[in-house]
């Protein structure tokens, strides 16, 4: 009887497995616009350098670095901000009786991850930087609230500009 109960549960257990959703693959249409939006070309230098640069250009930004990994490229950065604005809680709390401000959003993590890799260009070696924005929202009582990527194309301009700036810099050593 109790190899049949196990059996009967496994079949239960995997029969409630959904899998890899059709879509997990494909690309969606506005895949092209937003690599253009969190990608810029960098034309010479060393990657330890163009690293450099990102790295101090997320500190201006208010950042902190959270990992690096030089040999592979990769840089993560965040910050924590209050995510309440005083009036909408309020708002809030009076339509729902006072209980929902509990519930409001409290914090926010900010995540910057930036990626740097060689390609072989006109000119030689360039480097790609691919930077992303996430955020990620906890309520008053400590639960993740949201996990949304950020798309403002001013958010990146300004990354970008000034990261053009510091590999500039960093070129000419000043």
């Amino acid at each position: 009887m109790r190899p049949f109960f196990l059996l009967l549960t496994a079949g239960f257990i995997v029969g409630c497995q959904q899998g890899i959703p059709e879509d997990a693959l494909a690309i969606k249409p506005d895949t092209l616009e937003r690599r253009q939006l969190e990608s810029r070309r960098f034309v010479g230098g060393k990657e330890g350098d163009i690293l450099s640069a990102c790295a101090g250009v997320a500190q201006d930004m208010g950042f902190t670095i959270d990992e690096s990994e030089t040999k592979l490229g990769v840089l993560v950065a965040s910050k924590t901000r209050e995510a309440s604005e005083a009036g909408s809680r309020f708002m809030v709390a009076l339509l729902a009786g006072g209980n929902a401000a509990n519930s409001m959003d409290k914090s926010q993590k900010i995540r910057l991850c930036i990626v740097v890799k060689p390609v072989v260009g006109k000119e030689g070696t360039e480097w790609v930087v691919r930077a992303t924005f996430q955020r990620m929202v906890w309520n008053s009582y400590g639960q993740l609230n949201r996990l949304e990527g950020l798309r403002e194309p001013e958010l990146y301009q300004q990354f970008f500009e000034k990261l053009s700036k510091s590999v500039f810099l960093e070129a000419q050593k000043i």
